[in-house]
């Protein structure tokens, strides 16, 4: 027998190999192997697509200035018409695999003849081939891209188990049923508590929290508990760290220079959002375009600083059309990731050689946000010396009495009036298809449209980023509800749905539950596009409420848990186990908006970065003090060529561009934060201190240090390793008093009058606690 086997096939060979191709995790080499995974009927969208997406687009696809031969592999009558380079002949001929030029191109071994051609490096694997055989066999059917065909509600498909809670539920354990998989029992309620509060606030639960639902559990406690976290002023805060990501928010322009802006009563405006529940296609509309609907408010005119979070230079002597050209292909290629879920970008300078998006497709996009008059920083001298108003034109001023008024959402501290960036179609321009994507190089003009492949733009829309915003949100739209469902999933369970948030194009990953998200989106739109509505429908399912844990069947049958026969374990964001940290130490400062805030950084690396010279009020980090030490990560000071570093260690974006998806990565660097950073230090100290102060004869202090942080008791070998752990510690220290009295001064919290031993050797214990794996997981 001549075949590789790992894993990964193993687990194909269960799930039918129906996705386990697409991510290139295996290769087939036996035929007889080969020929018992193959599907009854075979999908075009699902096994042949990404196949020819694959292997053959880039010669045979979209992009007409690198076609060959005429072919075109991605249409249908394209690929069953004529071949224009060689008459009488056909690229595929259903049901006939002879005269099918491209099947014998594909099983052809003379190098002349042999697609893909040896030099591209590209083969198919025998699985692939007999894909492709049988789907010829079977009529070679062609559909539109899947995430192009409006979402449906399909009926619930029937099941033999009853298990489950809501609708959700009815599709999981169809998927489960097929491939003899079973759910996992439901987590305990201390670990539903810890995941639900997690999911929503982004913050642990307080105790009272806690003992309220670990009295007998039924789902109408769960739904109490869900409504409870979804009306706490941190929901909006948790929600709006995500944004932040897709909306490229920063506090500085970026760039060489990389100055002062002030953006930060957007933010605000955003987590007011969520708070207030705007449902999303209002939320999306009043980012796009809220500046053109009828008398807006400035609320709504606030509302469009969206499309102005991309970076912006500061510098003289640059060409500024360029860099115009810059911010308005951002904005486009922002709607095309954080909106649609589409690669864009790709079609800027040629045709997008997977998807059917033509160049000038993108550029009739771009046309939409080319309206507006920017040219860079501009402020007299006396401007410059207060930062509220660094703001690049055109912007609105925002006054202190207004914040005590319609915009009382905005923390404007101390500041009597603030520029805020926003949108103002105020310099109408010719859009013309760049040649190359060079801003220079003007071709032909273009007006304000759609790409057709995915949903025509409606004749009664208006040819502005309002329409736009309409096309978006129209219920027959194909994508908006899709990829929002999507990463709402991805949030709650580590992965979304479709696995590539950022790209539900060709190149991107195949949804493996379909069915449920079409339901999803569709039942999203129908309830008001209530994004609160959404996290409870899924948070109520029992999909949801899995345990987590890795049973010995699924490390072979579902190791990467496609199916969610269990709940995901995955470690939290670098904000949030910095605010995990802070909260359960009772340090946070649950101050809610307001300016940016600098807490503790490693002296020296602002001035690293720095061009040379004096760069104005961001050359130098001025950490701040008190109160601001200890705001929620989502208000530290982000600067884009130095973006907070232990949120960069813990794979924070850069967000000089729109991201969708952070990764995951697990380094040294990590380790070292938890184990050395003063912010983490100072926690674990004033934790300590506070249980000693308040109890300094205390008999449970590793009990109660494990029961706030982890939420839940521990076990006895865990509490007698912890135990011995500060046993040993405070004996330690009792021998070593300077010692303990240098260990806990970590951090600039007033220190309390406790024993400086106990306090040293607590600290230490809780500082293990929160190096655990358990403690910056969630599961």
């Amino acid at each position: 027998m001549n075949y590789k086997i790992t894993t990964a096939l193993v687990l194909a060979a269960i799930i039918g190999g129906l996705y386990a191709y697409k991510a290139g995790l295996f290769e087939f080499e036996n035929e007889e192997y080969t020929s018992l995974s193959l599907p009854e009927t075979v999908d075009y969208n699902f096994h042949i697509k990404p196949i020819l997406s694959d292997n053959c687009y880039t010669c045979h696809g979209p992009d007409a200035n690198k076609r060959k031969a005429g072919l075109r592999l991605d249409v249908q009558e394209s690929t069953l018409s004529e071949l224009p380079e060689s008459p009488g002949h056909f690229a595929i001929v259903p049901k006939n695999l002879r005269e099918s030029k491209v099947y014998q191109a594909i099983l052809s071994e003379d190098p002349t003849t042999q697609m893909p051609p040896a030099d591209s490096k590209l083969s198919l694997s025998a699985y692939e081939k007999k894909l492709i055989k049988k789907w010829i066999e079977q009529g070679a059917p062609f559909e539109k891209h899947w995430a192009y065909i409006p979402p449906e509600k399909t009926s619930l498909p029937q099941t033999k188990s009853t298990w489950g809670n809501n609708e959700i539920d009815a599709f999981v354990l169809k998927k489960l049923e097929e491939h003899n998989l079973v759910p996992s029992d439901k987590a305990s309620n201390e670990t539903l508590i810890r995941r639900i509060s997690l999911d929503l606030t982004g913050l642990p639960p307080d105790p009272e929290s806690v003992a309220q639902l670990l009295a007998p559990a039924s789902q109408d406690t769960i739904a109490h508990i869900i409504d409870t976290f979804l009306a706490s002023p941190a929901y909006g805060e948790r929600m709006t760290q995500s944004w932040l990501d897709v909306a490229r928010y920063a506090d500085s322009h970026g760039y060489q220079d990389d100055s002062y802006r002030t953006m930060w009563p957007w933010r605000d405006w955003v987590i007011h959002a969520f708070n207030e529940n705007l449902p999303y296609d209002i939320f999306l509309t009043w980012q796009l375009a809220g500046d053109l609907l009828p008398n807006p408010t400035k609320e709504q005119i606030l509302a469009t600083g969206f499309n102005r979070n991309h970076p912006i230079t500061q510098e003289g002597g640059v060409i500024q059309e360029e860099y115009r050209v810059n911010y308005v292909l951002d904005r486009t290629n922002t709607l095309g990731k954080g909106i649609l879920g589409l690669t864009l970008e790709c079609a800027r300078c040629h045709d997008h050689k997977y998807d059917a998006i033509s160049q000038k497709d993108y550029f009739e996009m771009f046309a939409f946000f080319n309206q507006v008059d920017e040219k860079g920083l501009q402020m007299d001298a006396v401007q410059a010396k207060n930062q509220a108003f660094f703001a690049d034109p055109p912007f609105i001023q925002i006054s202190a009495a207004e914040t005590n008024g319609v915009l009382s959402f905005i923390n404007m501290k101390d500041t009597p009036k603030i520029n805020v960036m926003v949108m103002n179609d105020s310099a109408p321009k010719t859009t013309y298809i760049l040649n190359r994507g060079e801003y220079d190089q003007p071709t032909d003009s273009v007006l304000p449209n759609t790409p057709k492949s995915i949903f025509a733009f409606p004749d009664n829309l208006p040819k502005n980023r309002l329409g736009l915003a309409q096309w978006l949100t129209d219920q027959k739209h194909p994508l908006t509800a899709r990829v929002f469902v999507n990463r709402i999933w991805a949030m709650l369970f580590g992965k979304g749905l479709v696995e590539t948030v950022e790209d539900f194009g060709v190149q991107g990953s195949l949804p493996t539950h379909p069915e449920l998200l079409d339901w999803l989106a569709v039942d999203f739109m129908e309830n008001g596009w209530d994004i609160k509505y959404l996290l409870k429908k899924i948070m109520l399912s029992a999909t949801y409420q899995q345990k987590s844990e890795l049973r010995p069947d699924l490390k072979l049958s579902d190791p990467e848990n496609i199916w969610w026969a269990r709940a995901p374990r995955f470690r939290m964001s670098g904000e949030m186990i910095r605010d995990y940290i802070l909260a359960t130490s009772g340090l946070l400062n649950q101050e809610i908006g307001g300016p940016s805030v600098k807490p503790y950084q490693p002296p020296g690396l602002w001035e690293e970065t720095n061009a040379g010279g004096n760069r104005g009020v961001l050359t130098n980090y001025i950490q701040d003090e008190g109160a601001d030490l200890y705001r929620r990560s989502l208000y530290t000071f982000w600067k884009r060529t130095l973006p907070p570093p232990n949120m960069t260690i813990f794979d924070a974006p850069t967000r000089d561009f729109s991201e969708v998806r952070r990764q995951k990565t697990n380094t040294p660097l990590q380790a070292l934060v938890l184990q050395n950073d003063v912010q983490i230090l100072e926690a674990a100290r004033v934790l300590a201190q506070n249980l000693v102060y308040e109890d300094p004869n205390g008999k449970e202090y590793v009990t109660d240090v494990f029961r706030r942080i982890l939420v839940r008791s521990p076990k006895a070998q865990e509490l007698a390793a912890l135990t011995n752990y500060y046993q040993d510690a405070l004996k330690g220290y009792r021998e070593r008093q300077a010692e303990a009295e240098k260990l806990i001064a970590a951090g600039e919290y007033p220190r309390l009058e406790t024993d400086a031993a106990k306090t040293a050797a607590l600290m230490l214990t809780s500082q293990v606690i929160y190096n655990l794996d358990e403690t910056i997981t969630k599961e």
